[in-house]
């Protein structure tokens, strides 16, 4: 009887010993390297499209595991977890239904958003992911990727596993990248936050953003689990860290309690966060990159697992429907999905850059029902601002720098 996805995965990373891969028949369709959302969303995708298809997924860790990350779970995200053929893996959590949002002047928003939320801690969500994975026959195993060549219609990992088409979902500091010599996101279009849990009523369910105007961009974040504890954080550019001249632990563990001085933080644990303002090549012949690896995450919110679980169904589309050339399937794919809303969210990333805009924002949101959804769309899935909206709130802005 196959396992139940909503429970997590306990057992062994499959029957290969650690940091080694048996060489017995390793020929492969598909390889797919690291098995957090956007890799397990491949791997589904996969077994979806192409029942009979060779499977292989790979990650360095056992799970369940943790991961330093917001936990939140947006709506668009269960879309994508529905489109896997998993509608109810995170229903036993509780939904969250309200957004509060303080902007780096003061304004405030507290509205309920159209489709209600999820925070799931990652120890549990990404566990879940794989035992589904490995409860439709998947083949998962434990092993860390060190080395990588390219053999015309195929890829070879570490001199054992042959792939028609290697899916890396490896992480912001991704070795598959590297190993195909495409470069890490620059500074510049990298953030970094650090992530703790903090005691809350019961009853608290409303995800809190408070924006800071020192070191702009940069905001605290509390996001209610629903037993009882809630994932708060805080998180800024790489560039205006440093600028500080002093330490990371210092900067960050510091403005996350005078953000949240009611919210004491443990288990505090730090992550980079590579942007899509800096996406690279989304892969190279027969290597695609997906989630955190590809540095899709939005520059707006720091939302990662909606663009993880996307990009690793489309990049499992393009290798099973395209086998002879996943890479440019997957870039078309890529631009339909998700083209016009990167392009809004680059342009919003620079016009963010004056915290005055977002004041302007979250005053024109708190004002308008349809301007609250909208934001929430482009910062928590692939929305895009029409030329109307972005008058309204550029309207404002101006007017507010005129009264200034």
């Amino acid at each position: 009887m196959a396992s139940d996805p909503r429970g997590p995965a306990r057992t062994g990373f499959g029957a290969s010993r650690r940091g080694t891969l048996d060489q017995v028949d390793d020929v492969w369709d598909v390889v797919i390297v690291g098995a957090g959302p956007a890799g397990s969303a491949a791997a589904l995708r996969a077994r979806q499209l192409r029942p009979d298809a060779r499977i292989l997924l790979l990650d360095r860790a056992s799970f369940p595991r943790d991961k330093a990350c917001g936990d939140g779970i947006a709506a668009h995200a269960r879309a994508e977890l529905a489109t896997l053929g998993l509608p109810d893996l995170i229903a036993d959590h509780r939904p969250a239904r309200r957004l509060s949002v303080i902007s780096p002047g003061g304004a405030r928003v507290l509205a309920t958003v159209a489709r209600p939320n999820h925070v799931v801690p990652r120890l549990v969500f990404d566990a879940r992911l794989v035992e589904a994975a490995r409860s439709r026959g998947i083949e998962v195993r434990r092993h860390r990727v060190r080395a990588l060549a390219h053999g015309g219609d195929h890829v070879v990992l570490d001199g054992a596993v042959r792939a028609g088409t290697v899916i890396a979902a490896d992480g912001a500091n991704s070795a598959v990248r590297r190993l195909i010599g495409i470069p890490a996101s620059p500074d510049r279009h990298t953030a970094i936050a650090v992530r703790g849990y903090a005691d809350v009523p019961a009853d608290d369910d409303v995800q809190l953003i408070a924006m800071q105007r020192e070191g702009w961009p940069a905001y605290a974040w509390s996001f209610p689990v629903g037993d009882g504890t809630a994932n708060v954080g805080f998180g800024m550019l790489l560039p205006e860290l440093r600028a500080t001249g002093l330490p990371g632990r210092e900067v960050l563990h510091g403005r996350l309690a005078r953000l949240l001085p009611h919210l004491p933080a443990r288990d505090l644990r730090a992550h980079h966060l590579p942007l899509s303002t800096g996406r690279p090549k989304p892969g190279a012949g027969r290597v695609l990159l997906a989630g955190d690896a590809g540095s899709f995450i939005n520059p707006l919110t720091g939302e990662g697992i909606y663009y993880a679980l996307l990009t690793g169904r489309l990049a499992a589309e393009a290798a099973v429907l395209s086998p002879a050339g996943p890479l440019p399937a997957y870039r078309r794919s890529l631009r339909r999905a998700l083209g016009r809303h990167l392009v809004t969210t680059d342009l919003l990333a620079r016009a963010s850059r004056h915290p005055a805009f977002i004041d302007a924002a979250i005053e024109t949101a708190a004002r308008r029902g349809d301007v609250f959804d909208l934001l929430v769309d482009v910062g928590l899935g692939s929305g895009t601002v029409p030329p109307s909206l972005a008058a309204a709130v550029a309207r404002r802005w101006l007017g507010s720098a005129v009264r200034g």
